[in-house]
């Protein structure tokens, strides 16, 4: 399992935050944007926002995740981002979305107007289904359902494959040797592009300076060129560095070929490669190899879970494959490469598995499988008597004392609200609370109720976060009702720094007296009424 929690982004998030993300992928020039999709398929961004990459609709940087809603319930299959950056999402049903820099038309759009939302792109794509995306700098790639290849964007180096070096402002079918082919997959360094056929061949073209196309020599390619050395074998998976490639055989066999100022090759030197090379050749069988297009990193995973990378790693030049501690190649990408991104769209759980956390999630107020109902305020909520008594003392103590099993199997509340009284319920269930700051005060008097204190502690942080003015007093009571010190100390010195305003709004004056007074001999000691 992908811990995200290594990518400095994540690490701003809270476990409740993290546990509910299925796909993420972090990217920008020094790995400072990220985007995350939920279990419930929302959609949610965080970070720098450089060419509007965020798909906010601004140019705003956020370091809390913000909601972007353009999926509707779809799901991703597919993310790539350039270094604009620029990004491309495939979902499920065959749609591409693109959004951020648009400089060379690289959003497939017809303009070169930054793209501040997700657009969905359409030109030329009539009844096909897109199933794969990747994108280099500044040029975009499409691999449809039926194995075409569709380029468009930056074409100063003939990474489009269109024949010429005119740049393409939409998706424009890649022909060449490419025609009557199947592609099975495609790849993309920072200027050149390579695809992966039915039948493990392998054809790249665009820049080829140093070799990153396999061709035997440097000289860069209008359209699509077989990589000859390859003849005989059957790839798998083919990824792109910034100016290098690996490949995998059916056979778990890795090469490598392109740049290798940095030791990305693995051949134990620095000398570029213009045809595939073995690497890893004592090692077992290889089941995964990694790279992206803004590294010069790469890694590979064999078949009983050993982990090793190579190349620029933390500023370090590793020239042979290192073993590492890692379970997966992701993590590698966290740690080591330059910037930390991530290599492709992260799956953190196979679909079909659920934690013990994310099962007892799912079936928080479930009537299939709840063997006990409470009802609040004439609405019910379904739950299980044995995740009670397990996280709860209060109801541990009413079950042991009070229940036996002929009873009425529905438990009426009449002290709390039901938004309190279901948060209190869900977050036996998650660990988490979501509530406004109002209702995060009834939530507070029922954990001093059931002296529940780790939820006490969770409802002042909500309240913490949630005070402004016009409710500030009214926090301020419900601390001190409650005898939250902490909460009454942090309220008081909110009201007091923001004194006049706090002393117009209605909570203040309709407040009860003794608390009016007490309030206003308090600070007065603090010298906050001396002018």
């Amino acid at each position: 399992m992908v811990d995200l929690s290594r990518w400095p982004l994540f690490s701003l998030l809270a476990p409740e935050e993290l546990a509910v993300i299925r796909q993420a992928c972090v990217f920008g020039t020094s790995a400072n944007e990220a985007i995350y999709i939920t279990h419930s398929n929302e959609v949610f961004v965080m970070g720098l926002n450089c060419s509007g990459c965020l798909g906010t609709g601004d140019s705003l940087s956020t370091i809390v995740p913000k909601k972007v809603d353009f999926l509707r319930g779809k799901k991703a299959v597919s993310l790539s981002y350039g270094s604009g950056p620029h990004v491309l999402l495939a979902t499920d049903d065959g749609q591409l979305y693109t959004w951020g820099h648009n400089g060379y038309s690289q959003l497939g759009n017809g303009s070169t107007n930054q793209g501040l939302s997700p657009v969905l792109v359409t030109a030329n794509l009539t009844n096909k289904r897109v199933t794969q995306v990747c994108s280099g700098s500044h040029h975009s790639l499409a691999l449809t359902h039926d194995g075409e290849v569709f380029a468009w964007g930056y074409n100063n180096c003939g990474q489009i494959g269109s024949g010429s070096t005119a740049n393409q402002p939409y998706p424009r079918r890649v022909t060449g040797f490419l025609q009557g082919r199947t592609a099975m997959s495609i790849s993309c360094g920072q200027t050149s592009s390579m695809s992966v056929c039915d039948n493990g061949e392998v054809f790249g073209w665009g820049y080829n300076g140093n070799g990153q196309l396999g061709i035997g020599n440097n000289g860069n390619q209008m359209t699509p060129c077989r990589v000859q050395a390859l003849q005989g074998v059957c790839v798998q998976q083919l990824v792109s560095g910034y100016g290098h490639c690996l490949a995998l055989s059916d056979e778990g066999v890795c090469y490598s070929w392109g740049t290798n100022t940095y030791g990305q090759l693995g051949t134990g030197n620095k000398s570029n490669q213009l045809t595939p090379v073995r690497v890893l050749a004592d090692k077992e069988r290889v089941v995964e190899i990694a790279a992206c297009h803004s590294t010069h990193t790469s890694a590979a995973k064999t078949q009983s879970g050993q982990v090793y990378m190579w190349g620029q790693c933390r500023g370090q030049s590793l020239l042979l494959p290192t073993l590492t501690h890692f379970s997966c190649t992701d993590d590698v990408f966290a740690g080591f490469a330059s910037p930390p991104v991530m290599w492709r769209l992260v799956s953190v759980d196979p679909e079909d598995f659920l934690t013990v956390a994310e099962a007892l999630r799912k079936e928080f107020d479930s009537p299939e499988t709840c063997d006990l109902r409470f009802s609040v305020d004439g609405k019910c909520i379904h739950v299980h008597k044995a995740v009670l008594k397990i996280r709860c003392e209060h109801f541990r103590s009413m079950f042991r004392s009070q229940w036996t099993e002929d009873q009425q199997e529905v438990i009426e509340i009449g002290q709390f609200s039901f938004p309190v009284y279901k948060s209190f319920l869900q977050f036996l269930y998650t660990d988490t609370v979501d509530l406004p700051p109002e209702d995060a005060i009834g939530l507070l008097d029922l954990a001093t109720s059931y002296c529940e204190n780790r939820l006490k502690r969770l409802c002042q942080q909500i309240i913490k976060r949630g005070i402004t003015v016009d409710n500030a007093f009214t926090l301020l009571s419900a601390a001190i009702k409650y005898d939250a010190e902490d909460l009454e100390d942090f309220c008081f010195r909110f009201c007091v720094s923001h004194l006049t305003q706090v002393t117009q709004t209605q909570a203040f004056w309709q407040s009860d007296g003794a608390m009016l007074k007490e309030f206003i001999s308090r600070a007065s000691r603090c010298g906050a009424f001396k002018n």
